[in-house]
């Protein structure tokens, strides 16, 4: 099965608390620029959402649930805020794919969490470094061969032309 951890789109710097920052106009395009990649290796299926109750990760989904599947499930997981436990949400996310057995998992949270998260996942991995919109695919084995990490895709700059 796969897992596929995503850091939050581009937010803006000021808001009244970090988590009511709201995603910048370029966020939600690379968010969507990302679901579409994200899209061609989903195979039309999309089990499980979770998504960081922070604005930002909730502008994040909303930009992508336009170029995704509808996913068997959706939920806000109050766990994976930026300062969330690594290790407790990969124990209840291996938890949740014992009993539900999807095939599609997607996380959209913060760092450093989505970092120390793919570490927890993948034995002797390092924890990643993500940049906005960045999504890292897990190819996830409850028991049995060990994970592994098949890739890691950062949105690709879209350059402006120049109008003179």
């Amino acid at each position: 099965m796969r897992i596929f951890i995503m850091r939050h789109g581009e937010a803006q710097h000021f808001a009244p608390s970090d988590a009511e920052r709201p995603l910048t106009a370029q966020g939600k395009m690379y968010s969507r620029q990302m679901a579409k990649q994200l899209a061609s290796h989903l195979d039309g299926q999309l089990d499980l959402v979770w998504v960081s109750p922070y604005l930002r990760a909730q502008q994040t989904w909303q930009a992508m649930s336009e170029e995704l599947p509808v996913p068997n499930t959706l939920m806000t997981v109050d766990d994976i805020t930026p300062y969330g436990d690594a290790s407790q949400v990969a124990d209840y996310l291996k938890a949740v794919i014992a009993l539900e057995k999807p095939q599609t998992v997607l996380v959209v949270s913060h760092l450093p969490l989505v970092g120390y998260l793919s570490a927890e996942l993948v034995p002797g991995l390092q924890p990643l470094m993500f940049r906005t919109s960045s999504i890292a695919a897990v190819d996830f084995h409850a028991e049995g061969e060990p994970s592994a990490l098949l890739w890691q895709e950062n949105p690709v700059d879209v350059v402006q032309p120049n109008h003179h």
